[in-house]
């Protein structure tokens, strides 16, 4: 089995506060997996170690967008590519002067259906709009492992479907672990779903395997 992410008994407390409690998980090459749980789960926790302790070939959106208003949607993806080039180093020469640079800039924004909004200033952009070029600068760096951390938060209906149809047509070699509180857009994007409760565990497997479960209907869906 091709191995892109695996964890064993990860811990990390917060004064008497267990946050994550000796999660173990694995991560195939190309899986879609969801990380779902209650509020104060360990979600977001357990997503911080993990792009801590991956320097390389990841890459991860926030729940809140962190964005340059200023400039234009193009401007803040050739920055991303800039960024993992090593042409990062001469800033007194015009990217004009890097030609692939700008294809895989807007090669980027054409994943997310965002190429004509280029010129755009990012300040005049809906929310949603923002969010799908959070995650077009993320893809920017050509990472291995996107971990996306509540990519439908604050969308409404209409942007939350495009959304999840855009992630659905992500390349499938990209391994993608999520955090979601929208279980349906978990559900409909994930291979595998990952339930922690309290820092630990309760349930990991098939997204229809886990949506049975009686442990996770009683916590998580209230069922």
């Amino acid at each position: 089995m091709d191995l892109a992410l695996r964890l064993d008994d990860v811990c990390r407390a917060f004064g008497g506060l267990q946050a994550v409690d000796r999660v173990t998980l694995t991560v195939r090459s190309g899986e879609r997996r969801a990380l779902i749980g209650p509020n104060g789960a360990g979600k977001t926790t357990l997503f911080n170690l993990i792009a801590g302790a991956m320097p390389l070939g990841l890459a991860r959106t926030f729940q809140i967008t962190n964005l340059f208003p200023d400039l234009s949607v193009l401007e803040n993806c050739l920055l991303a590519v800039q960024a993992h080039s090593p042409v990062r180093f001469s800033m007194l020469r015009p990217v004009g002067r890097y030609p692939a640079l700008l294809e895989r800039a807007r090669t980027a924004l054409q994943r997310l259906e965002l190429e004509k909004l280029g010129p755009a200033v990012v300040r005049n952009l809906s929310h949603g709009e923002q969010r799908q070029l959070e995650i077009a600068l993320a893809l920017a760096g050509e990472p291995r492992v996107l971990l996306l951390d509540e990519p439908t938060a604050g969308l409404s209906p209409a942007e939350s479907r495009l959304m999840a149809g855009l992630l659905r047509r992500l390349d499938p070699a990209i391994t993608v672990l999520m955090i979601e509180h929208d279980m349906d857009i978990a559900l409909e994007l994930s291979d595998m779903v990952t339930v922690l409760h309290y820092g630990r565990v309760i349930a990991d497997g098939p997204r229809e395997q886990v949506k049975a479960d009686p442990q996770v209907r009683e916590i998580y869906l209230g069922a």
